[in-house]
């Protein structure tokens, strides 16, 4: 059976990234291609022994893994991370200290699982206004938004 050849943007495609991030590993030399013209082409073959090597490994990237099967390769996502902003209006100061003293408290206590989370937090006192972005994985995300409301639910009373 004659061995197929990818482009970078099939590649990308197969994999989910970006056709950049693709050509980066074929510079690192972590993903073997060949140039044929002006363009690169990966064989099926490089392309399965590249998700075979970083199945279980990461490509400067731990949420990501490759797995192989009989036909077309499959792409894993083993964590979800998301971001979000909470627009809280009508706040004074003195809310506004409580509420980030107590997020702060929360982000120092939290879970190892959510090591690389983070919260980051702007006071416009002239309008009134804390806005919250918070980066991180689902249950993260999940627990900071009932903390959240909690805390200004706690301080509207």
């Amino acid at each position: 059976m004659p061995n197929k050849f990818y482009t970078i943007d099939q590649v990308a495609e197969i994999l989910d990234m970006h056709h950049k991030t693709i050509r980066k590993f074929i510079t690192d030399g972590k993903l073997g291609a060949s140039k044929i013209g002006k363009q690169w082409r990966i064989s099926e073959y490089e392309l399965n022994s590249f998700m075979e090597n970083n199945r279980d490994k990461s490509i400067g990237n731990p949420e990501v893994g490759f797995s192989i099967q009989e036909g077309p390769a499959t792409f894993i996502k083993k964590r979800i991370n998301v971001s979000t902003v909470i627009d809280i209006s009508e706040i004074d100061k003195d809310q506004y200290m409580r509420i980030s003293n107590a997020l702060i408290a929360i982000m120092n206590c939290k879970d190892p699982e959510m090591q690389n989370s983070t919260i980051h937090m702007k006071y416009n006192e002239k309008e009134n206004r804390l806005k919250v972005l918070l980066w991180g994985q689902v249950k993260f995300t999940e627990e900071m938004l009932d903390s959240i409301t909690l805390l200004v639910e706690a301080t509207n009373q």
